[in-house]
């Protein structure tokens, strides 16, 4: 700079070594050397000094030797997105990167709530962002679907399913289970008939109801054996007179069936019939 001219004022950051770029020939057409270059990249390659950014370059920081060479500027050495702004979709939208395959699943294009940026694979589900119903993925194919052993029931997974799990179901809903009760609750699947149920063939539902077993509404036309197997607890002997003096009372076992006449005797030898009870109990009033 005094002696002869040295390096104008808007030269780029460098060291004093002018032959790394120059030539005696010409200072211009600068054979560009960046190791004596100090500073960024984007100290020069700003779009003034030196090539910028171009229109379509994904949005990022400056920091241009986070993915590109000196050697240069294509292809990248990596993408790293630390220094990536906006969202995955800003760049992974199928143009400008890959985006979603076509079979992926239906879901919003928040990618990191469900994928990380070292890798697609595996991602950590969540299922906030998806749109369309369970069965759309959980159909066996693209996520797992319902097993052999589950019950019969239509696909709408979230009348008893949770996002968060499986298991345990958070209640099962009888508007979405198909077939019997006896399909389910056949002491396998589900709770069965107890040991001291009556004996019947009745399907579950013409006595109970699906909110609750208790308070079943009694359906007799089912029902095998006598009345005696199942009401001998509610036998009020005091009740059932067989002679009145002196007091002799039926037993249960006597009148077991409740279809026989229960005659009033007038004497232990049971010879002659003082009143008539005919008739059985009927099951079809609220009360015998």
């Amino acid at each position: 700079g005094t002696t002869a001219p040295g390096k104008p004022g808007n030269h780029i950051p460098s060291g004093n070594t002018c032959d790394d770029c120059h030539n005696t020939s010409s200072w211009s057409n600068a054979n560009f050397d960046h190791s004596s270059v100090t500073g960024s990249c984007a100290s020069c390659h700003n779009g003034s000094t030196a090539r910028g950014k171009s229109g379509n370059h994904i949005a990022t920081t400056n920091t241009c030797e986070d993915c590109h060479s000196t050697r240069g500027w294509r292809p990248v050495t990596r993408v790293d997105h630390a220094d990536v702004i906006g969202t995955c979709a800003s760049c992974h939208n199928g143009t400008t990167a890959p985006g979603k395959p076509g079979n992926h699943i239906p879901s919003g294009n928040t990618c990191d709530d469900c994928h990380q940026t070292r890798a697609w694979t595996p991602a950590v589900f969540d299922h906030s962002g998806v749109t369309g119903s369970c069965v759309t993925c959980h159909n066996g194919t693209t996520a797992p679907g319902k097993n052999p052993t589950h019950i019969q029931s239509t696909n709408t997974c979230d009348d008893c399913h949770s996002t968060l799990a499986w298991r345990p179901v958070t209640r099962v809903d009888h508007g979405a289970v198909m077939g019997s009760c006896a399909t389910c609750h056949n002491g396998v699947t589900a709770k069965g008939k107890p040991a001291d149920h009556p004996q019947t063939g009745n399907q579950c539902d013409d006595c109970h109801n699906t909110r609750g077993w208790g308070g079943a509404k009694f359906d007799h036309s089912g029902v095998s054996g006598t009345c005696g197997n199942c009401h001998a607890g509610d036998f009020k002997r005091d009740k059932h007179k067989k002679v009145e003096s002196p007091k002799i009372l039926y037993t249960a076992q006597e009148l077991t069936d409740c279809a026989g006449s229960c005659h009033v005797y007038t004497d232990s030898s049971l010879s002659t019939i003082k009143k008539r009870r005919s008739g059985k109990h009927s099951t079809s009033k609220d009360g015998w």
